[in-house]
């Protein structure tokens, strides 16, 4: 799979009449939004979204209307925004199921929405801090891998429109995971060589790419900067022990990138996964499951047990923060079976406090 870049844009969300694309740009299906309102910016509509509690304990939560089903969702630097891999007819998909996922922006209260891929099968994706372009993960190159082999997926950026595409990575290999960082001069990715798995960085232009770990038993994966750029926050799984225990454990280090220093912040047998940092530096959220429940928590640098934001006896998962720190996405299953169903739901998590720190 490979990684690529893409231009960014915002509006109001409107139907439009499928017609031929732009030179350029992928096609739209016919319920996106037309090309003048594919940009970045706005304001919640709460005569649209109004946020509730599941049970007493969840903080205040509403599913994102207007969109297919969707996971993995990551905000734009607008706070409104979001990018994440939506389930699309057009996509390549399994047998028997109607639709695979490809990569697509809409806003958090569901008026605006746009696809940013129109081919392949598409995994992770993430917004430049400039708002203008755009990574995601996906196959689109090679759509005649068989279905759920992710060998040979490669990293893409672009405009946020879709325009402006281009190939970073050109492997055989596992390539994905991507992110970049906050001050837009890095791309983060997991890489995957002979069931190894160990974390690179390039410069946002695609040159310099550098192994960032290369350790035999810990596999680390699913890495995000920290909001100053300093600091990976990274998960690992052990060779040594896996398949040992169910659920696999899973622990959570940060890494200092100047330096390369690993430091262990969790220490116990739980999968913690998926781990993302939390703008004030200090806090992260992550997945940690409760029997077979995966369930969203937020845990803290400095110690003390996590704590937890949303209540829910399908999935939740797949887990993220606004750059302002008010908000956290995560996919809530609304299936019969285990992570099916999967919508893109938000939750106020203001009252976390764990926004950008003002400096003295």
């Amino acid at each position: 799979m490979s990684f690529m870049i893409v231009p960014s844009a915002v509006a109001t969300w409107a139907l439009v009449q499928p017609g031929p694309p732009e030179p350029g740009l992928p096609p739209q299906p016919a319920d996106a939004s037309p090309r003048e309102l594919r940009v970045l910016g706005g304001r919640t509509d709460h005569s649209i979204v109004t946020p509730k509690r599941a049970s007493p304990q969840e903080l205040p939560t509403w599913r994102i209307p207007n969109v297919p089903p969707s996971a993995e969702a990551y905000y734009a630097p607008d706070n409104y925004h979001i990018i994440a891999q939506t389930q699309d007819p057009d996509a390549v998909r399994p047998p028997l199921r109607s639709s695979g996922a490809l990569t697509w922006i809409f806003s958090h209260d569901g008026k605006t929405r746009w696809r940013v891929n129109d081919r392949g099968q598409d995994a992770c994706s993430y917004f430049f801090p400039d708002g203008k372009r755009v990574l995601f993960t996906s196959t689109r190159d090679n759509t005649n891998l068989p279905i759920g082999s992710w060998s040979d997926q490669n990293n893409y950026p672009q405009g946020i429109d879709g325009g402006n595409r281009k190939r970073l990575t050109n492997n055989a290999h596992y390539d994905a995971e991507v992110s970049d960082s906050p001050d837009g001069m890095k791309i983060m990715f997991s890489r995957q060589v002979d069931g190894a798995m160990d974390l690179y960085m390039m410069n946002s232009d695609g040159t310099g790419e550098t192994k960032l770990t290369d350790t035999l038993d810990w596999q680390e994966g699913r890495a995000v900067l920290s909001a100053d750029s300093k600091t990976i926050t990274t998960r690992a799984w052990r060779r040594a022990t896996y398949g040992t225990k169910r659920p696999s454990p899973m622990t959570i280090f940060t890494i200092n990138v100047e330096t390369g220093e690993h430091t262990q912040r969790t220490h116990d047998d739980w999968m913690n996964r998926a781990p993302y940092p939390a703008p004030d530096g200090r806090h992260y959220v992550l997945v940690r499951p409760l029997v077979n429940n995966p369930s969203n928590w937020v845990g803290d640098l400095e110690g003390g047990e996590p704590v937890r934001p949303t209540f829910n006896d399908s999935f939740d998962g797949f887990r993220s923060i606004s750059p302002d720190g008010t908000k956290m996405l995560f996919a809530r299953s609304e299936g019969r079976g285990f992570m099916s169903g999967l919508y893109t739901y938000v939750t106020d998590i203001s009252s976390l406090n764990i926004g950008p720190k003002l400096k003295p």
